[in-house]
């Protein structure tokens, strides 16, 4: 996710919002500026992630969202990675 998305909480609510969901993976954010992150799970959950992330939490300016849809990976939970 690129635009205003560091500094607003964007990782503590992404956490609580897969959490709620069930989904597993990760959020980081990167040197960049931009948050990257990982949803597994049920499609429905997941599209609710996607979903989720064009709008963020209230004070994030999500300008773009890039989906890549990959191989399951052996994810359990969801946590918050460290920058990279």
């Amino acid at each position: 996710m690129s635009g205003l998305v560091q500094g607003v909480f964007f990782r503590d609510r992404c956490l609580r919002e897969a959490w709620a969901r069930g989904v597993s993976g990760w959020v980081r954010n990167r040197r960049d500026g931009t948050v990257e992150a990982v949803f597994q799970g049920a499609e429905a959950d997941v599209g609710m992630m996607v979903s989720w992330s064009h709008r963020g939490p209230r004070d994030a300016r999500v300008e773009r969202v890039e989906v890549f849809v990959e191989d399951p990976q052996p994810l359990n939970g969801f946590e918050v990675k460290p920058t990279r």
